[in-house]
């Protein structure tokens, strides 16, 4: 077996390629040994540098300045939500500033993103869809590095820096976790992005809300986080303490509970008490809380990583304002002839479902301090004041980096073509079941492929727009994104990228009110993220009868009201389950016919899979269902097939009881057609990715470039996690270098279908 080697030049390629700090000392140093004449030659080629070559571009796209570019990513936002798009339900959020940049851009009325939060940011920055890179489905702590966006992907940043941009992000990342991610903290700049503020939660999302609203009150007491007023089993008055050891009394003068003007300032709210220096030793900041103490991370230009402690006001202030800050800071820093690109990243309308600060919402809006935020009819009156809350911020965020100014009355002013900056603004998947609007299907939103929870809200503004204020109904898909912003910079996205690119064009309807459909389908697909030696995510039970395994954790799993069945379980319902918890959704179904519980039949998808074109759909779901007669798990494997359309105000769904293949009829010969093409071009898609074991470059071929990345990450992660884990068993050692040398010299001849057959149940194994 070759032996695990360092060269010192490897080290300076890693500080090189990643711009960060590395570990040095005598635990980032592995032993020399004999020299393998394969690790000689990747040493070599290290040196030479694995750098994609510059984009070229043409003179004229060369002689005018680049516009600046603002993507703007929202979170669990579906079409279903916002009355902008004809939609919206019966109670829409009022959304003044996004429907003013709406109007003054064009709207995509029939885009498609992923099901989860990380499949569909790692499908936007890359411009792939998920079986290319891994990212199945939301990133949790246990997930491999396998299943985070690799570092050898040319994401947005990387592609836009061979023209000269500056990148930052702000707010939410979610395409890797720290936990076994190699770069640690530093994982966002690894990606590309020169400079990064906001979060890198253990579970990507924000954390569960502390109940005991800083340590004042038992667990459970406070569902929002906060202390109620008296009415309501609080107080009126009381001490409100902040982190830097002030304090001051603070007394209820209009309908806000002053426990929640304390938590939205930072600080703790202790009820009915004077203030005492020292504080009582109860006061807790350490603790997360939802949306308003989060654990806040710089990743600076030169490389530093700045952890921000719980007690700084800037981790103690509310997710959908401290990104706005910051984003505005940076980009009035920047030189008027330097171009940038911001990705603000927005958490807000994410689970856990809270108020926002009340001075971001109308004067109109009734005062919701005193209800409860595990209540799922208030969760829907809080979701659209979170909404609400998002516009005001994007607007302050317009008016204060000059994009945009302010009327008379308040109302926003955006001219883009006095600007040279293009807005863009889309949403990771769909909305969350419980808060869905009519008349989109709340049984299949979020987490499912079908319409509700991948068809979500695009907008582009900016110069290059003729005709503004009109409506784009031809298919488009999140990864679509990756090209238009190419095409901005003068790149060739499909020329210049190494890489299988999924990604279509977007520009040609921004200067053509006129052109054509470009995309002739549309896919989506959401599967499984893996564990070591393929272990997954614990099963979660919503409504009685519904389970899925997406949560990542059992503090997500409650998050979103769920009980949770997997390792740590505590739910009453769930006592005398084996320690370590149950691994399959069909696996509870068992356990509660055999404990005469009832039984939850609706199981979601481990795998997932759609496609369509302009009139027809084909869903294929991959699980173990249970089957009543023999009391036992059963691999089961779907298909459906629906007509579908975007109409307004009720547009044509794929509900369950739409389904062409259940309804005992046969297919006329135009859906027939329609499926037997559609099923074609999915297994035509698929066939596009070989399987290739070892090819940790993704160059599509496995030689001495992959043995020296192994090398890079095998120091990087100490042996521990990463994409060089080839086997899956959270372990970069070895037996990986043994897969990729035995794979030398062209990917094995298997194809990507076959590929993704291979890669569908791995759980059902490891769990039986």
């Amino acid at each position: 077996m070759p032996p695990n080697i360092t060269p010192a030049a490897t080290n300076r390629r890693r500080g090189a390629r990643t711009g960060l700090s590395l570990p040095s000392g005598p635990r980032a140093r592995r032993p020399w040994h004999a020299w393998h004449p394969l690790l000689i030659l990747a040493s070599l080629l290290a040196l030479v540098g694995l750098g994609v070559v510059p984009a070229p571009v043409s003179a004229a796209t060369a002689s005018k300045p680049l516009p600046n570019i603002l993507l703007i990513v929202m979170d669990d936002i579906g079409i279903d939500q916002w009355q902008l798009f004809g939609y919206g339900g019966t109670t829409p959020a009022a959304m003044p500033n996004i429907t003013a940049i709406a109007k003054a851009g064009i709207k995509f009325h029939n885009l498609w993103s992923m099901p989860a939060c990380s499949n569909g940011r790692a499908t936007l920055f890359t411009g792939r869809y998920p079986f290319r890179t891994h990212v199945y489905t939301a990133l949790g702590n246990n997930d491999l590095a396998n299943f985070m966006v690799s570092p050898n992907e040319l994401t947005v940043p990387k592609l836009l820096k061979q023209r000269g941009y500056k990148s930052a992000m702000f707010g939410k990342f979610h395409l890797g976790i720290q936990s076994n991610d190699p770069y640690g903290y530093g994982m966002v700049r690894a990606l590309g992005w020169d400079y990064f503020y906001g979060w890198l939660d253990a579970t990507g999302d924000p954390s569960s809300i502390d109940q005991t609203a800083g340590g004042v009150s038992p667990p459970g007491t406070w569902s929002c986080g906060f202390v109620r007023d008296s009415n309501h089993g609080g107080a009126d008055t009381g001490a409100c303490y902040a982190s830097d050891n002030t304090c001051s009394v603070m007394t209820k003068t209009g309908t806000e509970a002053p426990g929640r003007v304390c938590r939205d300032a930072g600080g703790i709210f202790d009820p009915n008490q004077p203030c005492n220096n020292p504080a009582p030793s109860y006061i807790n900041f350490a603790t997360l809380s939802g949306h308003y103490v989060s654990p806040l991370v710089i990743n600076n230009e030169d490389g530093s990583i700045v952890q921000v402690p719980s007690t700084d006001i800037r981790a103690r202030t509310f997710r959908g304002t401290v990104p706005v800050d910051a984003a505005i800071d940076w980009i009035n820093q920047q030189p008027k002839d330097q171009p940038w690109m911001v990705s603000l990243d927005f958490a807000t309308a994410h689970t856990p479902i809270m108020q926002p600060p009340i001075e971001l919402l109308p004067p109109t809006e009734a005062d919701t301090s005193n209800l409860d935020c595990s209540n799922s009819i208030a969760q829907r009156v809080l979701t659209n004041q979170m909404e609400e809350a998002l516009d005001a911020e994007v607007g302050r965020l317009l008016v204060a980096t000059g994009l945009a100014s302010r009327g008379q009355n308040g109302q926003l002013i955006y001219h883009p073509r006095l600007t040279n900056t293009v807005i863009v603004m889309v949403t990771d998947n769909g909305s969350l079941g419980s808060v869905v609007k009519a008349p989109f299907d709340g049984s299949r939103s979020k987490s499912t492929v079908y319409q509700t929870g991948v068809w979500c809200p695009g907008i582009v503004a900016g110069p290059q727009v003729k005709q503004p204020g009109r409506q784009v109904n031809a298919m488009v898909n999140i990864a679509d994104l990756y090209q238009l912003f190419g095409e901005l910079a003068g790149i060739d996205v499909h020329n210049i990228v190494p890489q299988t690119i999924d990604a279509q064009p977007i520009l040609p309807y921004l200067i053509n009110p006129a052109h054509p459909s470009i995309r002739k389908t549309n896919y989506t697909e959401i599967g499984t993220n893996l564990h070591a030696n393929g272990e997954i995510n614990g099963p979660c039970q919503y409504n009685t009868t519904t389970c899925t395994q997406i949560a990542p954790s059992k503090s997500v799993c409650e998050d979103n009201s769920g009980i949770w069945w997997g390792q740590g379980a505590t739910d009453p319902s769930t006592a005398g389950i084996p320690a370590d918890g149950l691994k399959l959704c069909c696996d509870v179904a068992v356990w509660q016919a055999n404990h005469a519980q009832t039984i939850s039949t609706e199981i979601y998808p481990l795998e997932a899979f759609a496609l369509r074109n302009s009139l027809y759909k084909l869903v294929i779901n991959s699980y173990e269902s249970y089957d009543a007669t023999s009391n036992s798990c059963v691999p089961t494997t779907t298909r459906e097939f629906y007509q579908i359309n975007e109409k307004v105000p009720v547009p044509k769904l794929d509900t369950a009881d739409a389904d062409l293949l259940a309804t005992g009829s046969p297919l006329t010969r135009m859906q027939q057609n329609n499926y037997d093409a559609l099923s074609a071009q999915l297994t035509k898609l698929w066939a596009s990715q070989p399987a290739c074991p070892g090819d940790l470059n993704l160059d599509e071929i496995v030689n001495y470039l992959d043995v020296a990345d192994w090398d890079l990450y095998q120091g990087l992660s100490l042996g521990l996690s990463s994409w060089a884990d080839v086997n899956l068993d959270g372990l970069t050692d070895s037996a990986d270098l043994a897969i990729i040398l035995q794979n030398f010299g062209s990917c094995p001849a298997g194809q990507g279908a076959e590929a993704l057959a291979a890669r569908l149940r791995p759980w059902s194994a490891a769990s039986r």
